[in-house]
């Protein structure tokens, strides 16, 4: 895999280029701040960009706003952004509106290396990576617990789907059912997990961490309805 780094932190920067390099990937640049990160994917065309949250030259949202912009450009190009804290705001804008190929975590699971690389491959097939960190602020940890045990096993199913960025369409294909079947369980899923309707479609987006908080148990295919 052909990877860009983006991250101001020299040390980490480094670690990175060195970690993905002994896991055989190919680092095609590893830039300080956002500022010629578009150039570079421009350049290089990597299959994936690695982006800190916070960058120079005010170290607030510069990695966000980034990452946001590529998304826009290059709606294709797989994204994993890392932070140093839960930033719950820059984690919705991030995910808002946006399909998979997407990624969130805090820069205390890179140590965890088979676990990181192993997101990093989910990202870059198109899944959706969230860190449970994340989800345990947004939805709260009793509360999400509870309404997670109200799901059915069907509705599980398609929340698995959900959480690996796929479309009602590709849901319903997967599942063998009709478009207006999956969008029942997915409306069934919104009202028991407690996620009201919203403007900025933000529902999807904490269903895919509601699913993820649970350890992202994989979806069976095609089981019985």
């Amino acid at each position: 895999m052909r990877v860009l780094i983006c991250e101001d932190s020299v040390l980490l920067r480094e670690g990175l280029v060195r970690l993905l390099g002994d896991a055989g990937h190919e680092v095609v640049a590893a830039l300080p701040d956002a500022a010629e990160l578009l150039p570079a994917v421009a350049r290089t065309t990597p299959d994936l960009c690695l982006l800190d949250v916070r960058l120079p030259p005010t170290w607030t949202d510069e990695g966000v706003r980034a990452a946001v912009a590529l998304r826009s450009s290059h709606p294709d190009l797989p994204v994993l952004v890392l932070s140093q804290y839960v930033e719950e705001r820059y984690a919705t804008e991030l995910f808002t509106g946006a399909a998979g190929g997407l990624g969130y975590l805090l820069k205390d699971r890179v140590v965890d290396v088979p676990d990181f690389l192993e997101a990093l491959d989910r990202v870059a097939g198109g899944g959706v990576v969230l860190d449970p960190e994340v989800v345990a602020q947004l939805l709260g940890r009793r509360a999400h617990d509870e309404r997670m045990a109200s799901l059915t096993d069907r509705e599980r199913t398609v929340l698995g789907l959900v959480a690996e960025g796929r479309s009602n369409q590709a849901v319903a294909g997967l599942l063998f059912l009709s478009p207006a079947s999956v969008e029942k369980h997915i409306t069934s899923i919104f009202t028991k997990l407690g996620l009201e309707r919203d403007e900025q479609g933000n529902r999807r987006v904490l269903a895919a961490l509601a699913h993820h908080r649970l350890g992202g148990e994989q979806p069976q295919r095609g089981a019985p309805r």
